[in-house]
């Protein structure tokens, strides 16, 4: 038997205070740093400021984007959708990576290939350090910020590892934004110190393509881990045969099957769970101990928001996968 759609129930577009901590500290760190480094470039003429200032306002408007998409996830779930908006974030979120790729990559490559074929000398480099430092320390701040957030929800998972399960693209987002800003900023310094020292005008230029590599790098990152989101993640195989145990626990229940799932947001998970119940039950028993299931997954899993009893017969259901499969 299936759950009924829960009228009431919140999107999981509903994120943690500390995820929009971290979106807005980096969205007022990028809106000031950008300013900054366009005046910067306009004044020494530099193509790897002028490639930076293009990198900060691409992360401002990006910010921006996720805030929407924060605030368009929290939407209450509607006859048209069901079970809610949480996906909303995952798509504005594949977006900001499109953004970092096509926009930031792309024109810092081109900005730094025109500099190649048509090298300038840059004018006093003064203001280009004067901001460098300035996009330091607003981006270094915005930087720990998402770590310390990062940290507390991967707990002592490995990095990578963390990220690859992680499900709130409003703080790892932003944690590779601010991390490729800062080895950004430290390329844009070499850029204008060495063409300047040197005299040579053109490794201004090569310090914009090294940026605009470095950006695609990141946003090629990004696109694939909210692709996946978007497309609809599973959730974690402890979870899903932890779920199982429990439904096996269950005197009314003889045999539990692998169940399959999809996370529709940061903090909400379908679950279809197919299930063979004892044959003795009645059919107001069977009601009643599909129930008392929902019920019992929901209060030990509260990111389970839809929960669906498959009712089946001893024999596993067609096309689902092997429990082995499924705990990986």
């Amino acid at each position: 038997m299936a759950e009924n759609v829960p009228a009431a129930n919140t999107a999981a577009g509903q994120n943690q205070p500390e995820s929009k901590v971290t979106v807005v500290a980096a969205l007022v760190a990028n809106l000031v740093v950008a300013a900054a480094k366009f005046l910067a470039a306009w004044r020494t003429g530099s193509s790897a400021m002028l490639a930076e200032a293009i990198h900060s306002t691409i992360d401002t408007s990006n910010e921006l984007l996720l805030l929407l998409g924060m605030r368009q996830s929290a939407q209450p779930p509607t006859v048209e959708r069901p079970f809610g908006h949480g996906r909303e974030l995952y798509f504005w979120a594949f977006v900001v990576a499109v953004f970092i790729f096509a926009i930031g990559g792309g024109f810092s490559l081109y900005e730094g290939y025109e500099h190649l074929r048509h090298p300038t000398p840059l004018r006093d480099p003064t203001w280009n350090y004067a901001v460098l430092a300035l996009g330091f320390l607003s981006d270094g701040a915005s930087f720990v910020i998402a770590w310390r957030t990062f940290g507390k929800q991967r707990g002592r998972r490995p990095f990578w590892r963390a990220f690859r399960i992680s499900k709130d693209p409003s703080v790892f987002m932003v944690l590779f934004e601010d991390a490729a800003a800062l080895l950004g900023l430290l390329l844009a310094f070499l850029g204008v110190f060495l063409s300047h020292y040197f005299n040579r005008p053109a490794l201004d230029g090569v310090a914009s393509m090294a940026i605009g590599v470095l950006l695609l790098l990141v946003a090629g990152l990004l696109l694939r881990e909210t692709k996946s989101l978007l497309l609809g993640e599973p959730a974690e195989g402890k979870l899903l045969t932890q779920i199982r145990e429990l439904a096996r626990a269950q005197p009314t229940v003889r045999q539990a099957w692998p169940a399959l799932s999809s996370y529709l947001g940061p903090h909400e998970i379908l679950v279809v769970l197919p299930v063979e119940f004892t044959p003795d039950l009645s059919v107001g028993q069977l009601v009643e101990a599909t129930k008392h299931l929902r019920q019992a997954i929901k209060k030990c899993h509260p990111d389970v928001r839809h929960v669906f009893i498959q009712a089946e017969g001893p024999e596993p259901p067609p096309l689902l996968p092997p429990a082995e499969d499924i705990s990986q």
